[in-house]
């Protein structure tokens, strides 16, 4: 057995305990520490990978008496965010009683339904069926890890001599076997014939480690993992992954650019029963995959670990695409029968492996597209689902990368991997998963997106499920909008792109930027606004001009670039206007902004007669005095108003409550519920309308 990994590459895995805060902690509290370190760095576990337990002497709330209680991470967490009610609680003595009620490999399954009667102190937490593979193993603290290094061994031809090659006797092998009752059985026995091991290899899956304390655990789970590391180093120095490089990558420029393009196209062949969402990545990894001579032999294998494929499917679809020749109108001419052959391949898949009582096939379109020389697409119901299927997509090809360099690399039978994407505990599992939001799958662009109703827009779409990109001109407060809703809602959900709406290029960069951030467009808010007021004779031109160029040029130019990209969607396609009470009654002393706004609101009825054969609304929400958070209402249209009505700029609430129907003050959020109304299927027979957002104002009722 090695003494110590030496490496000539990759950075060795550094221990991160601290005994000082670790003493501060209970046994569970450590067990907590131990996952969050261990599930930070993604080449110990992918996300939601792997589990963690100890085994706990607790209180029994019942007898008062001592009881051996385990925590182990509970169904559809995630090691390395996790708190400390991730963790489901069992009794370990009615775990071990499970064992008289098994009987036998295929009836395994029904020994999830006896998990919950195990439950201690009446933990909600459900237990995942990995809970047998910790409760059966002899030791206090056990770790479940997937590190790339560790599979990429356990999926090469020959893993088991590898295996005792690297680690001697101190890591056993095991075979291949789903998880769940009898490979919790298996690891026991292997446990009990090997009392000196420290850990055993899954092949085709992962890493199992154990200590008599968390920290032992922890550096042990370490040192065999920077063990694997070390020795794929030395097999790797000096060779071209994968074959060597078939054809060279494009610039960034180019690559991002052709995702632009390809991204929207995918997304209207595969998004007309589901709205999906993309990513795209374009790393060192994966670019060395897409090029590589190997691609064609290895991609169609898919891959191993289960916990892989069940977020990128059985295997990826490599698109033909020639990056010298770098004709993207071929490529996209190539996705129909590109998409219909994976369809139709997956309907094969599912046929020839399914069972009596499968579930019905589920959405055959792919979820992971691999171009070469640009680098990989995925699309899924949401953002965060779809980078983590490119995450794990690019575990999968480390994991290529080291099995071919030890042996030769094996995916999954086809039966195998049907077996747990088909699984009927996985299928109950999606079943208790809540109903969508009103919104999800929704991609919006938001302009004037760091200012009150902007920022209200965006964070009450983002409530109901959408993914927003805030665009505004103000660096400073598009930051700090997007520091707060990526808080609020998840870093995943939120995008920020600066560009001016009257600046042609800049706009259509910025939505090309909107593509290639999460696959497409849906919705459009045009909302950048500034305001004057001047008597006619003092108006110069130049704030005539600005008005004109922002108000009216501006909501043409990011509306003429969200129309072009929902007709390559062919997925319909909502634009809401920001207007203003005044684009339909006059005020005196703000012609300029008047007249402007007025344009808006007539562009918005020509786009509605535009759009509506392809199923693309546009509808207008006309706010009036909405001061709170404004940015034009705290600068010099503020005091003009004031000036303009005799009053001093602090009685202007008051005095345009006061001039209200319904006396009331008007707020962003509320101007948010408009143009949530028109974006959301709420409104799906709507188009060309104006809803005054106001409290009334008898001047401005449509007519």
């Amino acid at each position: 057995m090695p003494t110590g990994p030496k490496t000539s590459g990759s950075t060795l895995l550094p221990s991160l305990w601290d005994d000082a805060h670790a003493a501060t902690l209970d046994v569970p509290g450590r067990l907590l520490y131990r996952s969050n370190l261990l599930g930070a760095d993604k080449r110990i576990t992918n996300y939601g990978g792997g589990n963690t337990s100890a085994k706990v002497t607790e209180k029994d709330p019942l007898t008062g008496q001592d009881v051996t209680v385990l925590w182990v991470k509970g169904s559809g967490g995630d090691v390395g965010t996790m708190k400390r009610d991730g963790f489901a609680t069992l009794y370990q003595d009615k775990l071990e009683a499970l064992k008289s009620l098994y009987r036998g490999a295929e009836h395994e399954d029904e020994m999830v339904g006896y998990l919950p009667h195990c439950t201690f102190a009446l933990n909600p937490r459900a237990a995942s069926i990995d809970t047998p593979l910790h409760a059966y193993l002899p030791y206090t603290h056990v770790d479940h890890m997937h590190p790339d290094a560790v599979i990429a061994i356990a999926a090469s031809d020959d893993s088991r001599e590898v295996t005792r090659q690297i680690w001697g006797e101190e890591i056993g092998w095991l075979p291949w076997r789903r998880p769940g009752f009898q490979l919790g059985l298996d690891l026991s026995a292997f446990a009990r014939e090997n009392p000196d091991a420290k850990g055993v290899v899954l092949e085709s899956h992962g890493l199992f480690t154990w200590g008599a304390t968390a920290r032992e655990c922890y550096e042990t789970t370490l040192r065999i993992i920077n063990t694997a590391i070390a020795f794929l180093d030395e097999k790797t120095a000096g060779a071209a992954p994968f074959g060597g490089i078939r054809v060279e990558p494009l610039d960034a420029a180019a690559r991002r650019s052709i995702a632009a393009k390809l991204m929207p196209e995918i997304r209207a062949r595969i998004g007309r029963d589901e709205r999906k969402i993309g990513h795209f990545d374009d790393g060192d990894a994966v670019l060395a995959f897409v090029g590589s001579n190997d691609l064609e032999k290895l991609a169609p294998l898919g891959t191993s670990c289960p916990d892989h494929f069940l977020r990128t499917k059985i295997r990826p679809l490599v698109l033909d695409f020639d990056p010298k020749a770098g004709d993207v109108d071929a490529l996209i001419g190539g996705l129909d029968e590109a998409i219909a052959a994976y369809r139709a391949d997956y309907a094969r898949y599912y046929e020839s492996c399914r069972h009596d009582d499968s579930p019905a096939m589920r959405d055959p379109n792919p979820v992971v597209y691999l171009v070469p020389g640009v680098g990989m697409i995925t699309f899924a119901k949401d953002k965060a689902t779809a980078r983590i299927a490119g995450e794990f997509y690019v575990n999968a090809i480390n994991v290529m990368r080291g099995a071919e360099a030890v042996g030769t690399y094996r995916g999954l039978p086809e039966q195998e991997a049907f077996d747990i994407e088909y699984w009927l505990l996985e299928e109950a599992k999606l079943q208790r998963m809540p109903k969508p939001k009103s919104l999800a799958g929704r991609v919006a662009l938001v302009t004037g997106g760091a200012g009150g109703i902007g920022k209200a827009t965006a964070e009450r779409l983002m409530g109901e499920g959408a993914c927003v990109v805030l665009a505004d001109i103000d660096a400073d407060a598009l930051n700090a909008a997007k520091a707060e809703l990526a808080k609020r809602f998840g870093a995943d959900q939120v995008r920020d792109c600066r560009f001016d709406v009257t600046d042609e290029a800049a706009v259509a960069q910025g939505f090309a930027d909107a593509a290639t951030e999460f696959g497409g467009l849906d919705i459009l808010v045009s909302n950048a606004g500034i305001a004057s007021a001047a008597p006619i004779e003092a108006t110069e031109l130049a704030v005539w001009d600005r008005n004109m160029s922002i108000l009216g040029t501006g909501y043409f130019l990011v509306s003429r670039e969200a129309f072009r990209l929902f007709r390559r969607q062919k997925l319909g396609g909502n634009v809401v206007f920001v207007a203003s009470k005044n684009g339909l009654a006059a005020s005196p002393g703000a012609s300029a902004y008047c007249a402007a706004k007025a344009a808006e609101i007539h562009l918005a009825r020509c786009l509605a007669l535009e759009g509506a054969e392809a199923a693309i609304r546009v509808n207008v929400v006309n706010p009036d005095a909405v001061l709170r958070g404004s940015k034009i209402w705290s600068g010099e249209w503020r005091e003009q108003r004031a000036a303009s009505s005799r009053l001093e700029v602090d009685q202007l609430e008051e005095h345009y409550r006061n001039r209200s129907l319904l006396k009331r003050s008007v707020f962003p959020e509320d101007i948010a519920e408009g143009v949530y109304f028109f974006a959301s299927d709420l409104s799906e027979k709507s188009t060309g309308n104006i809803l005054n957002v106001d409290a009334g104002n008898a001047q401005s009722f449509t007519r």
